[in-house]
């Protein structure tokens, strides 16, 4: 396939290559959620040229959910979310094909879609843990990413299991939008690394969070 004439890959191209950005030409992913992390990692993904990208959410957009979803404004509300997101990223790459399904990740799942790479931008665990179960069957890894207050995760699941969490059900607590762009730009990252088949570590937890004093920290645990 030709890189385009405009020069829009340019800078990626001086970046990485016209080899690699060739390869990624042949990529496809699917992003489970399509609210705040959906909406931002859909966005950082949109652009550097991707085969297609999947869109997975039964969710309809809501007021009060707009001010970390970015891709959305005031007049989508009730629109379903997977729908306007890929209509809105169709507009910023012509080249990549953008996939809504305003499904479940069950229903998703029966359809047998090929892809790369499973991206988690949920905010349950169930659906983790059934997209955990379907990475191990289809032997297709998956990147985990949560936010919540001001800290969040971001792990590249390939051999480890999201067993390994002690998790535990916790109610609803408040959530910075900057905080879920820089948790979608860590795992943005990670996901483009994966994709050009540069090294990343994988099973490995990112913990990122500010401290009592506003110092942006980064712990990490092997799984």
């Amino acid at each position: 396939m030709k890189l385009k004439t405009n020069n829009y890959y340019d800078r990626q191209v001086q970046l990485w290559g016209e080899e690699k950005q060739r390869k990624l030409f042949q990529k496809s992913v699917v992003i489970i959620g399509c609210g705040g992390l959906g909406n931002s990692l859909s966005l950082a993904l949109s652009g550097i040229g991707l085969k297609e990208i999947h869109l997975v959410d039964f969710d309809k957009v809501e007021t009060h959910n707009i001010h970390r979803q970015v891709c959305f404004n005031i007049e989508d509300e009730t629109k379903y979310k997977a729908q306007v997101l890929s209509q809105k990223l169709s507009s910023r790459n012509i080249e990549t094909k953008f996939i809504n399904y305003n499904i479940s990740f069950e229903e998703f799942i029966q359809k047998e879609i090929q892809f790369d790479l499973i991206i988690d931008a949920t905010d349950s665990l169930i659906v983790r843990e059934q997209i955990n179960k379907y990475s191990k069957q289809i032997n297709i890894p998956w990147i985990y990413s949560s936010v919540e207050e001001f800290h969040g995760q971001v792990c590249f699941f390939e051999k480890a299991s999201f067993q390994d969490f002690n998790i535990k059900k916790n109610s609803s607590k408040g959530i910075a939008a900057p905080m879920v762009m820089q948790i979608a730009s860590l795992s943005a990252n990670l996901i483009i690394r994966y994709l050009l088949n540069l090294d990343i570590k994988k099973d490995l937890l990112h913990y990122m969070y500010y401290d009592s004093f506003g110092e942006l920290k980064l712990d990490k645990y092997q799984l």
